[in-house]
């Protein structure tokens, strides 16, 4: 009894340690091209508009997706669905290395964001039905970490790759650890899936919230070439706004919708998307800018931008599987609340940098930004998913993530006008194009953190109400496991 019990216990941390390769993969693909960001745009000749766009389509088509998804996940079968996810991903990141113009570039990162898509939902989801509440906060921690993980290696992989190999292999190494978590897939995660009623998937709803979210980005990107009083822009936030619109309203009326509205009844589920989704606006539009920042305007290398985020990333690796772990006994609030106040903080240190800040200048910042990130994510997705049931982890899982994509493609949109209008103005004004940069950069960092204080205030009324869902089926098991 004691040697099954033993047996199953240790295939659990197996299964996690399965999707995590996965999980690796996506997150290491958003540093690594955050530090090469200046070294493709001068060797495809990009605007930083098209730049905006090699991250903003993969961004927004995994954002626009996840609830896809989970939906398949949760319909077809979670393990399947993570592995055509791994394998749409890995191929599609051998034509981004293989790309040798803007367009194709841009192309191969939307399909990249497909395959990311299906597979990210499916990793948090068999977590999610993997592991019983007692231990779920434990596990989504170690999760955490490995994302930490990936950020922390990115920049520095990034770094080393851009400057004494090429950017094309920031995409090619995607290709090896995609082929090693295919095969650790099949191994050691078992099948699941939602079996507690019939389910289709949302095509209205896909095509509404797809073409609202594109349209959306479009506008916020393109505004500044075209003019935010052009027929263009103006059409395209109309656009956006009847097809957002028309998805929520489709939503209410659908028999089985692609986002069942009816999960945001629960305070703790609602708060926490609330919070995910200011963390995306807040955040990637940061990280964005910031790599431009240190290698346009400090001058630093690849590899030295890619140093510098360390500090950050090496805090989310040592406190987030921590801040998981204590959530589970103390609850989410303390530790999101407080985690969004330090990045608010972080931020507003961030907006009062300028063209001659040091490395010292740039270290306050960046260990504040790494513990407040640490305190809150692991927490705020713990609090998510307790708030669902078992059966229904692929769309709660989808839905948390979709609101961190979504943000994170509106936050570098939004930050981009930001930074746009600054450098205008300040251009205009007669300053140099570095003083320019600056300005804007600076505005837009005060924007973030109004954002992320304004999450932890969210967390701060909201997350109390987010309590473990302890079934009666896994109650007893538990009871007799113990007993054994």
């Amino acid at each position: 009894m004691k040697a099954r019990i033993f047996a199953e216990e240790n295939k659990k941390w197996w299964t996690l340690a399965a999707v995590s390769f996965g999980l690796f993969m996506i997150m290491l693909d958003n540093t690594i091209v955050n530090v090469a960001l200046p070294t493709l745009q001068k060797s495809l000749h990009l605007k930083v508009s098209e730049l905006e766009w090699v991250v903003t389509g993969y961004a927004l088509t995994f954002g626009a997706l996840m609830l896809t998804g989970g939906k398949l996940a949760d319909l077809y079968g979670r393990r399947l669905i993570f592995v055509v996810g791994l394998i749409i991903f890995t191929l599609s990141s051998l034509g981004c290395g293989l790309a040798g113009s803007a367009t194709v570039l841009i192309g191969a990162r939307v399909v990249q964001g497909v395959g990311a898509a299906l597979m990210n939902p499916s990793t948090l989801s068999i977590i999610t039905v993997t592991f019983p509440p007692r231990q779920r906060g434990t596990a989504i921690g170690i999760w955490a970490g490995v994302s930490a993980l990936a950020l922390a290696i990115g920049p520095l992989a990034g770094g080393v790759i851009t400057e004494h190999i090429n950017w094309n292999w920031i995409f090619f190494i995607n290709v090896p650890i995609g082929a090693i978590a295919i095969v650790a897939a099949f191994a050691f995660i078992e099948e699941s899936r939602d079996t507690s009623r019939v389910q289709r998937p949302d095509v209205p709803g896909l095509f509404t919230s797809a073409l609202g979210l594109f349209a959306l980005s479009y506008a916020l990107i393109e505004a500044n070439t075209y003019g935010w009083t052009s027929g263009r822009i103006l059409g395209s936030f109309a656009v956006a706004v009847v097809s957002l619109a028309s998805f929520i309203l489709l939503e209410q009326h659908q028999r089985l919708p692609m986002l069942d509205l009816s999960l945001f009844r629960n305070r703790g589920f609602s708060g926490a998307n609330g919070v995910m989704l200011l963390v995306g606006l807040a955040m990637f539009g940061v990280f964005f800018y910031v790599s431009l920042y240190l290698q346009q305007v400090l001058g630093y290398s690849p590899i030295q931008a890619g140093a510098s985020f360390l500090p950050w990333t090496l805090l989310i690796i040592l406190l987030a599987p921590q801040a998981g772990r204590l959530s589970d006994r103390f609850g989410p609030r303390p530790f999101v609340s407080s985690g969004m106040a330090i990045v608010a903080l972080s931020l507003f240190l961030f907006s009062r940098m300028n063209a001659h800040t040091t490395w010292w200048g740039l270290l306050p910042a960046m260990i504040l930004g790494g513990a407040g990130m640490a305190a809150a994510m692991a927490p705020t997705t713990a609090a998510a998913m307790a708030s669902v049931r078992p059966e229904k982890a692929g769309v709660g899982s989808a839905v948390l993530n979709s609101m961190r994509q979504v943000g994170g493609s509106l936050g570098i949109a939004i930050m981009g006008a930001i930074v746009a209008s600054g450098i205008s103005s300040s251009l205009a004004s007669g300053h140099s194009r570095a003083d320019a940069f600056v300005s804007g950069f600076q505005h837009a960092t005060t924007v973030a953190a109004i954002i992320a204080l304004a999450g932890a205030v969210i967390a701060a009324t909201t997350l109390q109400h987010a309590r473990h869902r302890e079934p009666a089926a896994e109650s007893s098991t538990t009871s007799v496991t113990e007993a054994a």
